[in-house]
């Protein structure tokens, strides 16, 4: 049996492609992080990290900053949380009218002080409730409506099948299945099997997410499931050219690997995103710390790295820091020194490109 990749999908008029999209992740997602990964190519659409209604309805400017969009970033869907039909619905009508491609509604996330809400992940145990939400802002705007949701609250409430057809009964148009419940936080493994009775189960587009680290894994998952579009979040954290990989590697060519100067080339182009975005150096310092980490892992010399980086206390010196150590590395690596470990992932993935 031939199973050709997808290349693209649609959400009504918007139009996905690559079949890829970058997960909203609190703390992550913002403006600067976005705008990297649409640089660095093969994403399709990119979603914001989630909004808090009440506070976006009551006027908060911290979260209405959270809104902010270049065009660069589109296509665009702006995710939100909340519980009150009324106040999501507002919500949603700020974010048509601040030009937002989609609206999504969060369904997923396992915070406590979100599900403590009835947001997020809390909604799943109340379809009847989510139902009058969704149809409520689907009345109010005109632009494609999805959600994001979880499997379920536990193991034994697995209701991603019956929400996906609510879902698509109130006038939801893509729906995206992280494969955990909200008890398992990010434990465990995602479960993809009820991700795929979800496809089959609706006939509006479905997202997959969860676990997708390499580009093999994106391809694998979308030949076993047959999900319209794969969803990145963490994986984009460690290695933000996944989505370029996984694009090449669909179109069986050999992915992109970039260098450790590459990596210290995009460490500081996102320090002076952040520098640019946020309000205090010190505050933009740690964005760029958490992303030193995740960039180090399984590097020489890397638990050294981010030690020195998590007491650098100024910018000259975290700036100093990051450019020391990855040219020296980027150094040992060109002259063949040290090479990092073969990516079989990587390696194995035209292959697999369709089969």
């Amino acid at each position: 049996m031939t199973f050709a990749l997808p290349t693209a999908f649609s959400i009504r008029n918007v139009v996905i492609q690559p079949p890829l999209v970058l997960a909203p992740m609190a703390g992550v997602t913002d403006s600067a992080f976005r705008g990297l990964i649409k640089r660095l190519g093969g994403v399709g659409l990119i979603v914001t990290e989630f909004i808090s209604v009440e506070g976006l309805t009551r006027g908060n400017l911290k979260t209405h900053k959270m809104m902010k969009f270049t065009d660069a970033e589109r296509p665009i869907s702006i995710q939100f949380f909340g519980v009150d039909p009324k106040r999501m619905a507002d919500a949603a009508e700020v974010a048509q009218e601040a030009g937002a491609d989609i609206v999504d509604v969060n369904c997923g996330c396992p915070a406590k002080k979100v599900v403590g809400r009835g947001a997020g992940s809390s909604l799943l145990r109340d379809l009847p409730h989510l139902a009058v939400i969704l149809r409520e802002m689907r009345r109010r705007i005109t632009i494609p409506l999805t959600i994001k949701i979880r499997t379920g609250w536990d193991d034994n409430s697995i209701v991603a099948v019956e929400v996906g057809r609510l879902a698509e009964d109130c006038g939801v148009e893509a729906i995206a299945i992280h494969g955990r419940t909200r008890m398992q936080g990010y434990s465990g493994f995602a479960n993809w099997d009820i991700i795929a009775q979800v496809k089959q189960a609706v006939s509006i587009p479905v997202i997959g997410c969860g676990d997708v680290r390499q580009p093999a894994d994106a391809i694998r998952r979308f030949r076993e499931t047959g999900v319209d579009g794969v969803m990145i979040g963490r994986g984009a954290m460690a290695n933000p050219w996944i989505f370029r990989q996984t694009a090449e590697a669909m179109r069986g060519e050999t992915p992109y690997r970039p260098t450790l100067y590459d990596k210290r080339d995009v460490l500081l182009e996102y320090f002076d995103l952040m520098l640019a975005e946020c309000p205090t150096e010190t505050a933009a310092m740690g964005k760029v710390k958490q992303l030193c980490a995740q960039f180090t892992k399984g590097l020489p010399g890397g638990a050294i790295f981010r030690t020195q980086v998590f007491h650098a206390q100024t910018r000259t010196e975290l700036t100093e820091r990051i450019t020391d150590y990855f040219t020296r590395m980027g150094e040992r690596e060109a002259s063949g020194e040290w090479l990092p470990e073969p990516e079989e992932a990587l390696d194995e993935v035209p292959a697999c490109a369709h089969v």
